[in-house]
């Protein structure tokens, strides 16, 4: 049976039960790997396993400073689920993109799309309302395409402008995070944090499996500012949405299928690098000798669009399919 309006309603009193609590670890779980993967919306892995409704609404009444043991043992189920998973995967996730990066755009694009069905399935018919908020989105979304990250102070080295972009970034992918169809690793890669995000994590997490702890620390100048971040995108968001879902659901329902629509734009798989010159800005760091061009590393190169040979072409195709397939199947897992 589809999905009505009612699947994503908030509600106040669903907090019981030891069923509650597994579906918390698994949803929690799933949603820490969701945010490592740009297309894959944390909040649609909370929805399909039942318990989206009780976490936004327990982030709300927890931001008030209202406590109940129940509600503060799910959202702790949930975190902690979802940071065990994103400690676990993050250097696999860098691996893979370093070793076949084409490849993993193919299969975010499908990731992306997969969340298409459980919006539309929500939201239909489609309206005047509905329409214009996502014709909204789509245009953000495409306008953020469009931004070079390096010059949003992509940079790994600490600074004030360095922990501005994180904190900002922490703040962007938390609020994306529980929004259903909205992937906060997407905006992450399109603010030009996500690889810095990710490598710190994994270099916090190889450090601590070695025991040299003086090392892990040195990825708190990037953690901090984003979980500082994290924290304020989830707690406002967490509001809003409980107030906008229960007043203003089809724009935002809508709202929310643009996003997924104009999330694709910039996820181009297929690119060549384009060597850097003298001016140009890499990783937060302008250029400016010859010497400061040779010694950038080949993967922060400028990527430009190309068009793919047939071939890849072709398995691009398969992995976009891939993609739409898990997402999609997923997100039928709620029903």
């Amino acid at each position: 049976m589809p999905p009505t309006q009612s699947n994503i309603r908030v509600d106040e009193n669903a907090f019981h039960g030891y069923a509650l609590l597994i579906r918390s670890v698994i949803g929690g779980t799933l949603m820490g790997l969701a945010n490592l993967v740009p297309g894959i919306s944390g909040g649609t892995m909370l929805l399909a396993v039942g318990v989206y409704p009780q976490f936004i609404s327990g982030i709300a009444e927890v931001s008030t400073f209202k406590f109940q043991p129940r509600v503060v043992l799910m959202l702790g189920y949930v975190a902690v689920a979802a940071a065990v998973a994103i400690v676990g995967f993050a250097r696999l996730i860098a691996m893979a993109l370093d070793q076949f990066e084409w490849g993993m755009y193919s299969l975010f694009i499908g990731l992306t799309l997969g969340g298409i069905p459980l919006i539309w399935r929500t939201l239909k018919p489609a309206d005047r309302v509905s329409m214009s908020s996502a014709l909204v989105a789509m245009v953000l979304m495409a306008l953020l395409a469009t931004l070079d990250p390096d010059r949003l102070g992509g940079s790994r080295e600490p600074g004030v402008a360095s922990y501005i972009m994180l904190a900002v970034a922490g703040c962007s992918g938390g609020a994306a995070m529980i929004l259903p169809g909205l992937s906060g690793a997407y905006l992450l890669l399109i603010l030009g944090q996500y690889r810095i995000i990710v490598d710190a994590v994994a270099f916090a997490a190889d450090a601590v499996r070695s025991g040299m702890w003086t090392l892990a620390f040195e990825s708190l100048h990037v953690l901090i500012p984003v979980g500082i971040g994290m924290v304020v995108g989830v707690v406002g968001v967490s509001n809003l949405m409980k107030m906008l879902l229960t007043n203003y659901q089809r724009a935002t329902l809508g709202f929310l299928l643009g996003l997924l629509f104009g999330a694709v734009i910039g996820l181009w798989p297929f690119t060549q690098a384009v060597l850097p010159q003298v001016g140009d800005v890499v990783r937060g760091v302008e250029l400016l000798t010859p010497d400061m061009v040779e010694a950038v590393d080949p993967r922060y190169f400028r990527r430009v669009a190309v068009v793919p040979p047939l071939w890849q072409l072709s398995v691009g195709t398969a992995l976009v399919l891939t993609g739409f397939g898990v997402s999609w199947g997923i997100s039928r897992v709620g029903e």
